[in-house]
């Protein structure tokens, strides 16, 4: 055990990048927490949180549900095509977030189990945590294979893939960002055997 102080580390990677099988197999073999900011974002969000406070406050009692909780496709409808009121909303959301993960991080310092610290987004880099994390891992996968899986798992048509993928940071720029770059093309096994090197001086786990 590293002096109770997991490496924090920052994952992202455009979509279809394969983020999840990564994670997963992290997740399964080494002593590590995982946090993904889009869970976390659910969180905070959560009746009787100063997020929910705030959101509510500024967007009106309207964006929530017969259950209390913020309807996610109201507060949707309410800031589709208004840049402003995104902005907004994103600097209540993104700071709350920042918040659970800091205090998870130095939670798993003091219970001294955990020797790496994941935090899984899309927006990382845009969202500051360079400046966080240790390190900052880049999950890249070549754009014909990553539209294949998109095609694939989730059924998705090539407009709706050119959509997003033309709102998601370049490879240049995810490079630029990044202290380390996981080739996801080929297999699994191929992939893994990268993390592996990686991460040889933790302790690996059956």
């Amino acid at each position: 055990m590293r002096q109770n102080s997991p490496k924090f580390i920052g994952i992202t990677g455009g979509i279809g990048a394969g983020k999840t099988e990564i994670l997963s197999y992290i997740r399964k073999h080494y002593k590590c927490e995982i946090y993904l900011a889009d869970s976390i974002a659910h969180e905070v969000k959560e009746p009787g949180t100063d997020c929910y406070r705030e959101l509510v406050a500024l967007l009106g009692e309207d964006i929530t549900g017969p259950d209390g909780r913020i309807d996610k496709s109201r507060m949707a409808g309410k800031i589709f095509s208004d840049g402003e009121l995104l902005e907004q909303v994103n600097e209540i959301i993104h700071p709350a977030v920042k918040r659970y993960l800091l205090e998870h991080l130095e939670k798993a310092r003091q219970e001294g189990t955990a020797e790496l610290f994941f935090v899984e987004a899309a927006l990382l880099i845009e969202c500051g945590y360079r400046a966080l994390a240790d390190e900052m891992w880049y999950v890249y996968a070549d754009e014909g294979t990553r539209r294949k899986r998109l095609r694939q798992s989730r059924g998705y048509s090539g407009e709706r893939i050119d959509g997003i993928m033309s709102s998601q940071l370049s490879e240049e720029q995810f490079r630029e960002n990044c202290d380390f770059v996981i080739d996801n093309s080929g297999t699994p096994a191929e992939s893994f055997a990268q993390i592996d090197k990686k991460l040889e001086a933790y302790t690996w786990q059956e």
